[in-house]
């Protein structure tokens, strides 16, 4: 019923760019905040960016912030994750995730509806 649907992940060189795309279908979720998370092996998922319901306010890790950008489209039910200077320890799956609410959250105990994710591979 409810989906997210990540699309633009693929192989790209270090230094290289990407950009991800996140479609919800089956409602809105033009009131909740929405971020991007990724897991590599053996590792936790991890936050990457978040937007609020309206695009005033956006947070990044620090590991990606300046190289990463996320923006969104309430009228198109989107969510955008570009991705620059890509470096190897890029490599992950990207999540898309709709917060529970409309504050930005960074925990994905925070996230009510989460996308299959798409693979990022980032080669050195």
């Amino acid at each position: 019923q409810v989906q997210l649907v990540e699309s633009g992940g693929g192989l790209v060189q270090a230094g290289g760019s990407l950009r991800l795309s996140c479609v919800v279908s089956g409602r809105t979720f033009s009131n909740n905040a929405m971020d991007w998370f990724r897991q590599a092996p053996g590792k936790e998922r991890e936050f990457v960016a978040g937007i609020n319901w309206n695009s005033s306010y956006m947070r990044y890790a620090d590991s990606v912030k300046g190289r990463f950008t996320i923006s969104r489209d309430n009228a198109k039910n989107a969510v955008y994750l570009q991705m620059n200077s890509l470096k190897p320890e890029d490599t992950a799956v990207y999540y898309c995730a709709a917060s529970q609410g409309s504050v930005v959250l960074t925990s994905y105990r925070g996230m009510a509806y989460w996308g299959k994710g798409t693979l990022v591979t980032v080669s050195s």
